[in-house]
């Protein structure tokens, strides 16, 4: 029987299905792919939340979503993706290796020389779906830095486990980690 966490995000709620990491440890599933008015609500609640910034930048691909929104409500801004395989039309890439709780392999992210170009000296503004172990953002963090950027700030929708004690990001509301059961840690 699959076993789901309620949650009131933004002001929509939501029943996350939980998922087994390990024997012993098992993972709300937050995916906004599909879901508008999550998204929008989000961004907007992150807006009213973050610092003042440049450019917003996330890691392909479940960020997508939430940045594209946060930029069109602060007024169509340009925002930067760090993308999981270079592609013919990028030039003077960047990239940096991580390993995600939800990524079962290490993986490269990449980040088109254009965009690094335009971040140089500006005011950057991290952005992700779900803060957790803090890998996939020490990534964008290390391309936003070879870059020349400023990072500004760190954003998620929901920080999970240890993430919820850190000082240094904006999130909207906490996701705990499950034992095996489905019971909160």
């Amino acid at each position: 029987m699959e076993k789901y966490y309620r949650m009131n995000i933004a002001g929509c709620e939501r029943d996350l299905p939980l998922c087994p990491l390990n024997e012993k440890l098992m993972i709300g599933a937050f995916v906004i792919f599909g879901d508008p008015e999550l998204t929008t609500a989000a961004a907007q609640a992150l807006l009213d939340k973050v610092p003042e910034y440049d450019y917003l930048i996330t890691a392909e691909a479940k960020g997508i979503p939430l940045v594209h929104e946060m930029a069109r409500l602060a007024g169509n801004q340009k925002y930067m993706l760090a993308r999981k395989g270079a592609k013919l039309y990028m030039r003077d890439v960047l990239q940096v290796s991580v390993r995600s709780i939800t990524t079962n392999r290490e993986q490269t992210l990449y980040l088109d020389g254009y965009d690094a170009a335009l971040m140089k000296g500006k005011k950057i503004l991290i952005v992700d779906d779900v803060i957790s172990t803090g890998e996939s953002l020490k990534a964008l963090e290390a391309l936003v830095e070879q870059a020349g950027g400023i990072i500004c700030g760190r954003a998620a929708i929901l920080a999970e486990g240890d993430a919820i004690d850190r000082e240094d990001i904006v999130y909207l509301e906490p996701l705990p980690l499950f034992d095996s059961e489905g019971k909160p840690l």
